[in-house]
């Protein structure tokens, strides 16, 4: 094997190194956001029972969606750990392995999810007037499940080894593909009959199918880093068992926080649409700030991971504190930009609306504080996950969704003078306590531990 130089992600300046890696996974995420409103602007056309039935089926694929984007952290952290280490043979082997769990995985997923997408419909309430439009574009999604979950990996050993890039162009690429063929497949164009809802979903297939065949290539031609072969795929027991270790637990954080926010939706619909409304306002804005901290979070993996592999034990901590840093000071400051214009930024999505103006202006205004919390508990979350201990991580998303924020928002809102007010209140007070809890954890250094533990 050739020489490949000095390791920027293990000798060069770390700001810089977090910051190469940060970028570019921010604006995928960003684009990532943009191929569902394209999605939703289209489908706005057909009417409002259109748009409902692509909601309605949307927790549900966002849930199998987690589970595929937890797994595929199993590849970022193994061969990011192993490009620390410089050993190529590794990452190609552990690359190759992580295909074939996911292309197994994915396989079963979409056998099951499209046989089960009429009773599924059913269990979360779709009417009649949207029940066959939801049930088809979940059945036609469910086909896409394979290519999504093979660009997922694509994307998750190229972050491992730090070409967050390539990526990033493939996701551009798809984006403008999907701008052409959503309107195309969803209304018909000559000799191209339109299929309404089920539409979106072919569209879609296209270009995950085509951003997968691309993945592929890339790792089958072996010239950006990689170099996955045929032969290196079949059960090998013991890397497969650590494969899934690994990503399991990645998985059931994913899970669990898409099952936390379905729930609090849930308990917000019991005050009222305006209430809905002012909560849905506030959960765009949330999703906005969650870009760059899960970006900032991922580029901590990648890079703690090959430190790691280089065993670089100090770098790597001293990344954890630079990362956090960032996070914490970076998206305070963004939250209190977010708190002074709160009610302008609330006007903006609902003009004319006073009461849900200031509803929502008041959720923004109790969350943002909390903002730069929110940024330490991913990047601690990337820490440990760089260090291959992703149970870590799921604990302490589920000491955030599951064991405070809903429980706290439920009490404060039922059984306090607070009301619908409690749901504001659970947001930063469980931002707080979980970025507490990691960062103690951090510092108790057990993550170093797990280190040597997981490389022997």
């Amino acid at each position: 094997m050739k020489p490949t130089g000095p390791n920027i992600y293990t000798e060069g300046k770390i700001f810089t190194s977090l910051v190469s890696l940060a970028l570019p996974i921010i604006f995928a995420n960003i684009l990532q956001t943009t191929y569902q409103l394209i999605d939703t602007f289209w489908l706005g056309r057909l009417g409002a029972d259109a748009v409902a039935a692509v909601s309605l089926s949307f927790p549900v694929l966002f849930l199998v969606l987690s589970i595929g984007s937890g797994l595929t952290l199993a590849g970022t952290v193994m061969v990011a750990q192993y490009k620390g280490a410089d050993n190529q043979k590794m990452v190609n082997y552990s690359s190759s392995q992580s295909v074939f769990l996911i292309l197994l995985i994915s396989i079963v997923l979409a056998v099951i999810s499209y046989f089960s997408a009429g009773p599924l419909m059913t269990i979360i309430g779709a009417g009649p007037e949207i029940y066959d439009d939801s049930v088809a574009y979940f059945k036609v999604s469910s086909f896409g499940f394979v290519f999504l979950f093979l660009f997922f990996i694509f994307q998750s050993l190229m972050r491992g080894i730090g070409n967050v890039m390539l990526p990033v162009y493939i996701i551009l690429f798809t984006v403008f593909l999907n701008l052409v063929l959503d309107p195309l497949f969803i209304y018909g164009y000559g000799p191209i009959p339109g299929y309404g809802v089920a539409g979106a979903a072919v569209a879609s297939i296209i270009t995950q199918g085509l951003s997968a065949a691309i993945g592929l290539y890339i790792l089958f031609r072996g010239k950006n880093g990689i170099k996955i072969k045929l032969s290196s795929m079949y059960f090998d027991m013991i890397n497969l068992k650590r494969t899934f270790n690994l990503g399991f637990p990645a998985s059931v954080e994913q899970s669990t926080r898409a099952l936390g926010m379905t729930m609090m939706v849930i308990l917000v619909t019991s005050f009222g649409s305006e209430i809905v409304a002012a909560y849905g306002i506030g959960a765009r804005i949330l999703s906005f700030i969650v870009i760059p901290a899960l970006g900032l979070g991922i580029a901590t993996t990648s890079l703690i991971g090959q430190n790691i592999g280089a065993r670089k034990i100090k770098r790597a901590e001293q990344v954890a504190n630079l990362s956090n840093k960032i996070a914490f000071f970076g998206l305070t400051g963004l939250g209190i930009i977010l708190f002074i214009f709160a009610e302008t930024l609330t006007a903006f999505f609902i003009p004319n609306d006073p009461e849900v103006i200031r509803d929502g202006a008041l959720f923004i205004k109790i969350m943002a504080p909390s903002f730069g919390l929110l940024g330490v508990q991913q990047v601690m979350n990337g820490t440990f996950n760089g260090a291959g201990f992703t149970k870590a991580s799921m604990l302490i998303s589920i000491l955030s969704l599951w064991v405070v924020r809903f429980p706290l928002a439920y009490v404060l809102s039922y059984n306090t003078p607070l009301s619908y007010e409690g749901i504001w209140w659970a947001f930063p007070i469980s931002n707080l306590i979980a970025a507490i809890v990691a960062f103690i954890y951090f510092k108790m250094g057990y993550w170093k531990m797990r280190v040597f533990k997981y490389r022997n």
